[in-house]
C-alpha cells in the first residue's frame, strides 16, 4: 500500500458507529493520556544533559520510529479486531496450528505484563516524588500515597470503560492545559534565551551523536501508541478510529514534548545539568527553580501536570494489562476466572491481578528503578513478534478493500523490526548479566505456566470431544 492509497482511506473513512463504545475523541485523550507520564518530567533532562539542545530532535526521531510501530498495530488491530492485542495478534498470525500460535502469544504477553507492572508501580510512587516537591506536605508519604493512587485507578478500571474514557478525557485536558502553561510561562517571561541552544549539537555530555543516544529514552514515552489498537473490542468504527487516533495522538503528544522540551532548553543548558547531578531527572522543576524563581505558583502547577500524566498513564497502562491478561486466560494459558468480564465488560478479576501485583512492587521503592530497567529486553521482544505478526498476517489474510492497511507495504513492518531492535540493544547490552539472569527466569517462569495450562486446556478439550 502506497501513500496515495492510505491518503485515500483516510478521506474516504465514514462516520458510522460499529464496534464498541469508545469514539474518536476519547480514543485520542487514551493515547494522549498514555504516552504522556513520567517520562517527560524526567527523562525528558536526560535526553538534555547527554544531548543538549539536539535533543529535540531524538524525540523527533523517537516519534516517528514508534509511529510506524502504531500503524503496524492499527492494521493488526483491523485484521484481529479483538482486545488484547498483545496476545491476539501473535496467536492469531503466528502459526496455522494452534497452540504454535499461542505459544508466541503467550511469549510477547508474559514479558508485557512483567514490563507493565513496574510501569504502574513506578508512576505510582512518582506521585508521591512529584507531590512532594511542590506540596511539601506529601513528602513523606511515598508508599501509601503509591498504594491510594493504583486503587484509584483500580476502581476507574473497574467500571464501564466508556466512563473511565471520560474520565480520563478530563484529566488529559487538565494536564494539557497544565503543560501550556509551562510552556507559555517559560517561554514568554522574559527569561527564555536563544542563546542557550548554541552549540546545538556538541552542547551535551554524549557529544555530537548525543542525539542518537538517547532516542531509545525518548521511545519510552512514546509505548502507549498502541493502546486502542490493543483495546480495539472497545472502540468505535475500529477500521476508521483506531489508526486515526493513533495519528492525531502521536502529532498533539509530539508537538507537546518539542515545545516542553524548547521551552526546557532556553531556561537551563546541559552544562547547567552536568554541574548539577540532581537536577537531570527534575528538569521542569529545575527551570522553576532557578530561572523563574519569581513565580513560585510555577512548581506547584507542573507538580499538579506530573500528577495527572502519571495517573492517566496508570489508567491506560493497567487497562491494556488487564485485557492481554484477559485474552491470554481466553486462550487457555491462565485461570479461566481471569479472562471473565464483569457486568460492565471489564475483565475485573484480571484487572485486580494487576492491581495486587503493582502494589507490592510500588512498597519497595529503592528497588523499582533498578526494576524499570529490566524492560528494554521484554519491550524489544513484544515489538519484534508484533511486526513479524503483521508480515506473516499479511502473507496469509487477503486484504479487504477498504479497510486500514499501513502505508509502506513490506517495508514498513521490516524497517520497524531492524531500527527498534538496534534502539534498544544499547540499553539490553548495558544491563549486564542480571538483565539476562533475571528475563530468563522470568520467561522460564512464563514457560511453565504455559505447560501446565496448555495441559489442563487439551484435557478439557479431549473431554467435550467425548
Amino acid at each position: 500500500m502506497n501513500i496515495r492509497v492510505f491518503t485515500n482511506w483516510w478521506l474516504s473513512m465514514s462516520n458510522n458507529n460499529q464496534g464498541g463504545s469508545l469514539g474518536l475523541v476519547t480514543c485520542i485523550t487514551l493515547i494522549v493520556g498514555g504516552m504522556i507520564g513520567s517520562a517527560i518530567f524526567s527523562l525528558s533532562g536526560f535526553t538534555i544533559y547527554n544531548a543538549g539542545p539536539s535533543a529535540l530532535i531524538s524525540w523527533g526521531l523517537a516519534a516517528v520510529i514508534m509511529l510506524t510501530y502504531g500503524l503496524i498495530v492499527a492494521e493488526l488491530s483491523v485484521i484481529f479486531p479483538k482486545s488484547g492485542g498483545v496476545f491476539v495478534f501473535p496467536a492469531k498470525a503466528l502459526g496455522k496450528k494452534s497452540e504454535r500460535g499461542k505459544l508466541w502469544g503467550w511469549i510477547s504477553t508474559w514479558g508485557y505484563i512483567n514490563a507493565n507492572i513496574v510501569a504502574i508501580a513506578f508512576a505510582a510512587i512518582y506521585v508521591a516524588t512529584y507531590l512532594g516537591v511542590g506540596f511539601p506536605i506529601f513528602s513523606n508519604l511515598q508508599i501509601p500515597l503509591a498504594i491510594v493512587s493504583i486503587i484509584i485507578i483500580f476502581i476507574l478500571n473497574s467500571v464501564k470503560f466508556s466512563v473511565a474514557g471520560k474520565a480520563n478525557t478530563v484529566l488529559v485536558t487538565g494536564l494539557v492545559i497544565t503543560l501550556l502553561t509551562y510552556i507559555a510561562v517559560s517561554m514568554f517571561s522574559g527569561s527564555w534565551e536563544a542563546k542557550l541552544l548554541t552549540p546545538f549539537l556538541t552542547q551535551g555530555a554524549a557529544g555530537s551523536i548525543g542525539f542518537l543516544s538517547v532516542v531509545p529514552t525518548a521511545m519510552v514515552a512514546y509505548g502507549s501508541v498502541v493502546a486502542i489498537a490493543f483495546m480495539v473490542s472497545e472502540v468505535k468504527d475500529p477500521n476508521k478510529n483506531v489508526p486515526k487516533s493513533i495519528l492525531i495522538g502521536m502529532g498533539i503528544v509530539f508537538i507537546l514534548y518539542f515545545l516542553v522540551i524548547l521551552a526546557t532548553v532556553g531556561l537551563i543548558s546541559a552544562d547547567f545539568l552536568k554541574e548539577n547531578a540532581g537536577m537531570r531527572y527534575i528538569p521542569l522543576y529545575a527551570a522553576a527553580f532557578t530561572k523563574l524563581s519569581s513565580l513560585p505558583w510555577l512548581s506547584k502547577v507542573i507538580s499538579i501536570s506530573a500528577v495527572l500524566a502519571l495517573f492517566t498513564t496508570m489508567l491506560v497502562v493497567m487497562a491494556l494489562t488487564s485485557r492481554a491478561l484477559a485474552a491470554a486466560a481466553q486462550g487457555g494459558m491462565l485461570p479461566e476466572k481471569f479472562g471473565k468480564n464483569n457486568k460492565s465488560g471489564v475483565p475485573v478479576y484480571a484487572t485486580m491481578v494487576i492491581a495486587c501485583l503493582s502494589i507490592i512492587v510500588s512498597c519497595f521503592p529503592q528497588f523499582t528503578s533498578e526494576i524499570v530497567g529490566f524492560a528494554a529486553l521484554f519491550a524489544s521482544i513484544t515489538i519484534s513478534i508484533n511486526c513479524i505478526s503483521l508480515i506473516v498476517a499479511r502473507r496469509n489474510n487477503k486484504h479487504v478493500p477498504g479497510t486500514f492497511r499501513a502505508p509502506g507495504g513490506t517495508f514498513m513492518p521490516i524497517f520497524a523490526l531492524v531500527v527498534i531492535i538496534l534502539c534498544y540493544i544499547p540499553d539490553i547490552v548495558n544491563g549486564g548479566w542480571k538483565i539476562w539472569l533475571y528475563t530468563i527466569a522470568w520467561y522460564l517462569l512464563g514457560l511453565f505456566i504455559y505447560k501446565v495450562y496448555s495441559k489442563n486446556s487439551i484435557k478439557d478439550k479431549t473431554k467435550e470431544n467425548v
